[in-house]
Formats: structure tokens, C-alpha cells, sequence
């Protein structure tokens, strides 16, 4: 789909109608040749329908709510909406009650204008990186269908769904690089803000400390657009940057290691293209990133808050992906010091990380080590699954451990394997990030 800058336009020039928008997204969801029936857990046609009427009635009327007026979205199956049960994607909250209020980012958007088109599956209540999930069926990556590849989780149908322009952005949540591992890995944008940036009650959690909520969308300036609604903040343009003086730190050390050929070969052909525009590179040591081992060991944060979130349920450990429920379980092992002594790294670890950052715009390096695996081999053996999914999260999840924000665009040569170029910040420095991102994406140039 256009972006949403693109599409604002058609509609204030009368050129189409959100209904028309909406039929257009409906029909590529309902496409049988298509991933609607797995990227989408739950759709909601005629809702959609009468939003986008609605909207329509309003432009006509002289009432534009805001720059995202009448565009469709989807928002990932973790969020409440009034009316609809919060599955998580999981059969174990198949009998939970409807959700009586919208999460506050559900909320946003629709006060916003935008039109909410379903629910877009994920990795069951989003604990993995890789996009499985065996309940509702996984989405095939947009790229090498035929083959069948991962999406990236764990918010894999908002990958699938974005990349096959079914909406105008697909709202995902961010705990260990759910927003930017299904971006990256299906060719689309991926924003994670500052954890606190937007209010996360109404979305299922998996930690109450790393959990954030971003927009997966077209470009970098449809991702601000969006983040501005989602956080509550004035939807003013990004500060207009040139990649010409913008200063940028690659790291050195294990985040670049083991790359696989695709993702070195396009991640140091943006960096040379970067360099012909102008933008300085440097290159160093980045302890505060290789200490990322530790920041997981055991399951980490997330392992220990998870598994506080789910206790309650693990006696219907039967009903849960076993990939999942068994890691949520292990949770149980971690014990009140480690997790203290965890939090103490981190705060010492954020500040080395901010310190490292001072004297650069942005930190570059590969959204994710790999390109996307096949399902077969992703899914052959418990062990595989393990590699995979490690190696999938390895470089986006330490940037929420050290309380960054982070935007991943395309950088792979059109018709080729997906590859993301990921720009990381400090916390609160989400706007600038974005403002230097859309430097990024156009000095690298159209991607088709």
C-alpha cells in the first residue's frame, strides 16, 4: 500500500474514499492466493466498513480528526478492542471475556480516524522471534513464498500483513525486536520507541519493564506519523536532516558476527552508500552491546515477568505451544536477587550505552544476522527452533534491555532476500532517531 502521506492526499483531493481503501485492503485479507487467512486472526468487515463511512461522512462535512483520517489499520492480537476477546494468540484465553475498553493506542487510533481492520496473529502471547505459532497457522513471508519462510515474530501477521498492503500500518508491540524482526525480515518499516514512550495498558503483557508499542508501516515519515498518535504528541514533520555530516557508530564485536552473506553484503553496501552521501562511520568497540549474553541468561527480564504473568495459567500448560509454555515455566527458576542484580546491570549498562552514543547520531548495524529461514528448517526440531530463534533475536533485543529506541528499514537490493538496517538511539531521543532515519531511507534510494 502507499504511504500514508500518499494516500492523505488522494483522500483530501477526493481522488478515493476510506470505503474504497477499505475494500481494497479487505480484498487483498480475503485474497485466497494470499496470507490474509493466517496474517489475520480476526477480521472485522463490517466494523471496518462503517468506520470508513463514517470517516467519509466526516471529510465531506469539513472534519479531518487527523493526518491519518480514514486509513486502515491492524492492530496485533494482544490489544484490547472493545467488544472482542484479547486471545494473545493462544487458545488458553479463548474463554476469556470480551475486553470491555480499547488499549489506549487502540484508542488513540481510533480517535484518530484511522479505521481498525482486525487482529493480526503473533507468536503465542508474543515469546518468540521467530513467528511460529502451530494454534492459528503461521503467515509465509512475503519474499520466496513458494518456499515457505519465516515472518519474524513475534508480531508475524503484522509483518506479512504490511508487506502485502493490507493496511496502511500494522500495530505490533516490542519486547525483544517483535516490531523490527517481522519488518526486517518481510521488507517493510519498523519503529520501537522508547519503552514508556506509549502507554501500554490494554495490551496483554510479557514485560511490565521492556514492552513497547510501534507501528510496522511503509516508510520512516508513515512511522512518525503514526508514533505521533500512538504517544499523544503534536504530528509535527520530522526535523528535515541530509545524510551529509550525520555521524554514525557500527559496532565491532558479536552483533557482527556470523552474519549470513545476504545481510553482510547489503548492510556494508548501505553504509558505503551512506558514506557517498556524506555521512561520517566510525567503527569501535561496544562493550554495553557485547555483554548482551548476560542480559538474557536464564530468560532475563522477560523470563522472570512472564512467567509472573502466567503463573495463574500453567496448570493448562497442556493447552500452550510447548515452545512456549515450557520457557514461560522456567520462569519459576529465577530468583528474586538474580532478577534484582539483572536490574542493577541494566541501569549501569544504559548509562555506559548512552555515554557510547553521545557523540553520533544513530548506531548502525543489521537488523537481524540472518535472512529469513525456511519453515521446514525453523520448525524441524526443538533444537533448530532454539538456533533460530536466537540468532533471530540476538542483535534487536538488546536495544530494549538497554531502554533504546530503534527503527529498521530495507536496505536489500530490490528482488532480493530482505535484509533491515537498523538505527538505534538513546531513550527519548525517538523523534530525532526518526528525523535521521528518514535521512537514511532517502539516501538509499527507492527500493523498487
Amino acid at each position: 500500500m502507499a504511504t500514508a502521506a500518499q494516500l492523505g492526499a488522494d483522500l483530501a483531493a477526493g481522488r478515493t474514499t476510506s470505503r474504497a481503501l477499505v475494500e481494497a485492503a479487505l480484498a487483498r485479507i480475503a485474497d485466497p492466493a494470499g496470507e490474509g487467512a493466517r496474517a489475520f486472526t480476526h477480521v472485522d468487515a463490517e466494523g471496518a466498513r462503517r468506520m470508513a463511512d463514517a470517516s467519509d461522512a466526516m471529510r465531506r462535512n469539513g472534519t479531518v480528526r487527523s493526518p491519518v483520517e480514514g486509513l486502515p489499520v491492524s492492530v496485533k492480537d494482544l490489544f484490547d478492542v472493545a467488544g472482542q476477546v484479547t486471545r494473545a494468540g493462544s487458545v488458553v484465553r479463548a474463554d476469556a471475556p470480551p475486553a470491555t475498553h480499547d488499549a489506549i493506542a487502540v484508542e488513540r487510533l481510533r480517535a484518530a480516524g484511522a479505521v481498525l481492520l482486525g487482529r493480526t496473529n503473533m507468536v503465542e502471547f508474543a515469546f518468540g522471534g521467530v513467528g511460529l505459532n502451530p494454534h492459528t497457522g503461521t503467515p509465509r513471508n512475503p519474499w520466496d513464498r513458494a518456499t515457505g519462510r519465516a515472518p519474524g515474530g513475534s508480531s508475524c501477521g503484522a509483518g506479512v500483513a504490511q508487506a502485502d498492503g493490507m493496511g496502511a500500518m500494522a500495530l505490533g508491540t516490542d519486547t525483544r525486536g517483535s516490531v523490527r524482526i517481522p519488518a526486517a525480515l518481510c521488507g517493510v518499516v519498523g519503529f520501537k520507541p522508547t519503552a514508556r514512550r506509549v502507554p501500554t495498558d490494554g495490551a496483554f503483557p510479557l514485560s511490565w519493564t521492556l514492552d513497547s508499542i510501534g507501528p510496522l508501516a511503509s516508510s520512516v515519515d508513515c512511522c512518525a506519523l503514526f508514533d505521533a498518535i500512538l504517544s499523544g504528541t503534536a504530528s509535527a514533520p520530522l526535523a528535515p536532516l541530509d545524510a551529509r555530516g550525520l555521524r554514525f557508530l557500527v559496532p565491532e564485536g558479536s552483533l557482527m558476527d556470523d552474519l549470513d552473506p545476504e545481510v553482510a553484503r547489503a548492510f556494508s553496501a548501505a553504509l558505503a552508500t551512506l558514506s557517498r552521501a556524506g555521512a561520517h562511520i566510525a567503527t569501535a568497540p561496544v562493550p554495553s552491546l557485547d555483554a548482551h549474553p548476560r542480559y538474557f541468561e536464564g530468560g532475563g527480564i522477560a523470563g522472570a515477568e512472564a512467567y509472573v504473568v502466567h503463573r495463574e495459567s500453567l496448570d493448562r500448560l497442556p493447552l500452550y505451544d510447548p515452545r512456549v509454555g515450557q520457557r514461560l515455566a522456567l520462569g519459576a527458576g529465577i530468583s528474586a536477587a538474580d532478577h534484582i542484580a539483572l536490574l542493577r546491570l541494566r541501569a549501569s549498562a544504559i548509562a555506559a550505552f548512552v555515554q557510547t552514543l553521545a557523540p553520533f547520531d544513530a548506531l548502525l548495524l543489521p537488523t537481524v544476522a540472518c535472512i529469513a529461514p525456511t519453515l521446514a528448517e525453523a520448525d524441524r526440531s526443538d533444537d533448530n527452533y532454539v538456533r533460530w530463534n536466537l540468532r533471530i533475536l540476538r542483535n534487536a533485543g538488546v536495544v530494549n534491555f538497554l531502554d533504546g529506541c530503534a527503527l529498521t528499514l530495507p536496505c536489500h537490493a530490490p528482488g532480493t532476500a530482505p535484509v533491515g538496517l537498523m538505527a538505534c538511539g538513546a531513550a527519548g531521543n525517538d523523534r530525532y532517531l526518526l528525523a535521521v532515519g528518514a535521512a537514511i531511507e532517502r539516501a538509499l534510494g527507492p527500493r523498487a
